[in-house]
């Protein structure tokens, strides 16, 4: 039993100046990263198919093909944003479905009608195309996740809505809102629900959650004075759109114009 005991004594040291032992030599070594290699390995057509795997994915796919592929409306004319300077028929088009979409959830949970939508240009991703209407077409033009997002903005906040528009000379989508540019390249006339804009009012603007967090530099929601997130994806908002027309006309009505 004593030789037991010093041996296991003996192998308890033994461990701890091993230990030590790496520590230091850890600590005086100084490892350099010298060189990375890498080679590049194209995935094509050719690349041989497993079977097995192939199997078990096609009837998902199948099923995901035959969703989005199912037809919901009709558009007659083809949709894009690159159709206008301050407008486009697609981005009028969205900024509107928002604003009617949105005020089924926003008045019903909060008793209160949304004044306005803007949106960013460069959201909109794909055109809609003339003939039918998918929910994939919804996909193409809305690959993103965000939301529908509602922000109570005072007076002083939309007239920036307005200077910001100008500025960027993009055509915003945007609805609910008219203005006129000045020469001075200033907006004057702005008018909101066909009402002029009033200073100290309280306005409740759609937009998506991204641009509601500054993004695209919208910096003016960051001073609204309360947010409202609907949890309605704006994909699905042009989905359900599509679902209740046959035939989906885009706006005419001209909502910005210059001297």
């Amino acid at each position: 039993m004593v030789k037991l005991k010093k041996y296991n004594g003996f192998l308890k040291l033994f461990v701890i100046f091993l230990t030590l032992f790496s520590i230091s030599s850890c600590s005086t070594k100084n490892y350099n990263l010298t060189k990375i290699e890498g080679k590049q390995v194209p995935v094509t057509e050719k690349t041989g198919e497993t079977t097995e795997i192939e199997n078990f994915i096609k009837p998902y796919r199948d099923h995901i093909n035959k969703d989005l592929d199912n037809v919901l409306a009709y558009c007659p004319e083809t949709l894009d944003k690159s159709t206008g300077k301050w407008q486009t028929g697609i981005g009028s088009l969205m900024a509107d479905v928002c604003v009617q979409r949105g005020n089924i959830v926003f008045n019903a949970r909060e008793k209160k009608d949304i004044d306005l939508c803007l949106l960013n240009h460069g959201g909109i991703r794909a055109i809609l195309p003339k003939g039918n209407v998918t929910t994939r077409s919804a996909f193409e033009i809305m690959p993103f996740e965000n939301s529908l997002v509602v922000m109570a903005l005072k007076g002083e906040q939309i007239s920036e809505i307005a200077a910001y528009i100008i500025k960027e000379k993009k055509p915003q989508p945007l609805s609910g809102m008219t203005f006129t540019i000045a020469k001075d390249n200033k907006a004057k006339d702005i008018m909101v629900q066909g009402k002029p804009l009033d200073l100290n009012k309280t306005y409740y603007v759609a937009t998506n959650d991204y641009l509601a967090n500054g993004g695209d530099s919208m910096t003016f929601f960051a001073k609204s004075t309360q947010k409202f997130d609907l949890n309605y994806k704006l994909r699905d908002v042009l989905i359900d759109y599509f679902k209740e027309v046959d035939t989906v006309v885009a706006p005419k009505n001209i909502r910005i114009t210059e001297e």
